[in-house]
């Protein structure tokens, strides 16, 4: 069976739903793809998350894959995976942006005890100690006053994903501001 036969197979097994399939084409393609990512962001972590949208997008995808080169259309959902993570890190840099404008602006305006903008300053280190995606999930529920919905769609994700990992970024942001 040569390679392509092979790759056919496995996408056939894919389009009908076997788990065995997609392990398959995850051992064939996830360090090409890690390395793709990594290679444009630079990051451990983004990059395995990335790889994670691509196959959680491959799921969702496959039975759209009509024929022609499989990697191409493979590559081209990743592409488009980390063009939206491009996006949304540009969106997190305006959002963080827009919140220190305000905190300057408070300062200067005496408005806010000092206490309280004491505790914004720390609040806004802490924030960009969490990882790039729980300081977008604070910033989009919190700040922009997205709903959990909402932000789950944006994401493509289940809510209870969206809420499992806002959860986990809010506790990581509580333990961070209690030191």
């Amino acid at each position: 069976m040569t390679k392509s036969d092979n790759l056919a197979r496995i996408i056939t097994g894919c389009k009908a739903g076997s788990a065995e399939s997609f392990a398959q084409l995850v051992d064939v393609y996830a360090s090409r793809f890690y390395g793709y990512f990594y290679r444009l962001t630079g990051d451990k972590e983004v990059s395995d998350e990335l790889l994670s949208e691509l196959y959680v997008k491959l799921v969702e995808k496959i039975s759209s894959y009509k024929g022609g080169s499989f990697e191409s259309w493979l590559f081209k959902i990743a592409t488009n995976i980390f063009h939206d993570y491009l996006r949304g890190k540009q969106r997190r840099r305006k959002l963080l942006e827009v919140r220190k404008r305000q905190l300057e602006s408070r300062k200067k305006k005496k408005e806010v005890k000092k206490s309280d903008s004491e505790i914004a300053d720390k609040l806004q280190i802490q924030l960009e100690k969490l990882d790039t995606d729980m300081r977008e999930l604070v910033m989009l529920r919190f700040y922009s006053q997205l709903k959990l919905k909402e932000i789950a769609e944006m994401r493509s994700e289940p809510i209870g994903t969206t809420l499992s990992r806002l959860h986990r970024g809010v506790k990581r942001l509580r333990e961070l501001m209690e030191r």
